[in-house]
């Protein structure tokens, strides 16, 4: 499917950087996979608004002819958006995208997206940028778009924000055991920010439980929904509590969260998970998630 021509960029072709003007444009890149583009169609309803400075990255768009046919949103995460299904049109954005990148540098932490884009543009940065991290190359796209097919932990709930310091130490954990290092910075930093934010919005679920011989309160599950976008919402940091795995907690927990999402924020819930991750692949189509699709994450 190609974009139509919903702005015609000065007759342009070849990969630019765009301006706020171009992100409605952009916005129909995406709007052709809600799915996999919601991780950068949410920054860009965002910028709507707000700009694309304050929605807090930058936008690339590769046109051929003034035809927008892809897009980069280049923030934290860099996230490739192909509009078409033509497998030429797609291979000269990627290369395009590819010496734009190259001549700007790397200033993200990871390439994020559906996989063939995000894989084909790394294949074509690789030895440019610095070497990567890990590459995980398959991890199922998921969605819920209906009633879960398990019954919801009625004490999952939406986190308070006289919670944050409970909740952040879970979700340090969970990155931390997913990514393999801490992105803990201090009162004030980025990820603490970014954590007191999606509680503050209403974007954070969990469920608050006693643990241990002196019965602390503490986090057990927990999850996040912090993009949102074209009526998807993509679940984030998923996580249990290990001295609570093997009780199911991330199906009922899921489907709670689930339930409150399609209710109040989108009517279509995904995810992604790591593929080699087949516990957790097996617990969300218990839930009632299905594969749609696949992404891919280059880690630096």
């Amino acid at each position: 499917m190609v974009v139509p021509p919903a702005t015609t960029l000065s007759g342009r072709t070849g990969a630019v950087v765009l301006g706020d003007a171009d992100v409605p444009a952009a916005l129909a890149v995406c709007a052709t996979d809600p799915v996999g583009s919601v991780l950068a169609s949410s920054r860009l309803e965002q910028a709507t608004s707000t700009g694309l400075r304050r929605a807090g990255g930058e936008l690339w768009g590769y046109s051929e002819d003034g035809v927008l046919l892809a897009v980069c949103w280049v923030g934290a995460n860099l996230v490739p958006v192909v509009g078409t299904l033509d497998a030429d049109v797609t291979s000269r954005a990627l290369a395009a995208f590819a010496e734009l990148g190259r001549a700007r540098g790397r200033r993200c932490s990871s390439i994020v997206g559906p996989a063939d884009p995000v894989l084909g543009l790394w294949s074509r940065l690789r030895g440019a940028w610095p070497v990567e991290r890990e590459v995980r190359a398959h991890q199922p796209s998921m969605v819920l778009d209906g009633a879960p097919l398990v019954n919801a932990d009625p004490r999952v709930r939406r986190s308070r924000s006289e919670e944050y310091d409970l909740v952040l130490p879970a979700c340090i954990r969970m990155f931390t055991e997913e990514v393999g290092y801490s992105p803990a910075s201090g009162p004030g930093g980025p990820y603490e920010v970014r954590v007191r934010r999606l509680v503050d919005d209403g974007r954070s679920f969990v469920l608050v439980d006693r643990v241990g011989g002196l019965r602390r309160p503490r986090v057990v599950f927990k999850a996040e929904v912090p993009a949102v976008a074209c009526g998807v919402a993509q679940v984030q940091g998923v996580w249990v509590d290990p001295e609570r795995r093997g009780e199911r907690l991330s199906e009922s927990g899921m489907a709670a969260v689930v339930q409150a999402t399609r209710a109040e924020i989108a009517p279509v819930v995904s995810l992604y998970v790591n593929g080699y991750n087949t516990r957790a692949v097996r617990a969300y189509e218990a839930v009632g998630f299905r594969e749609v699709g696949a992404y891919a994450t280059v880690l630096f």
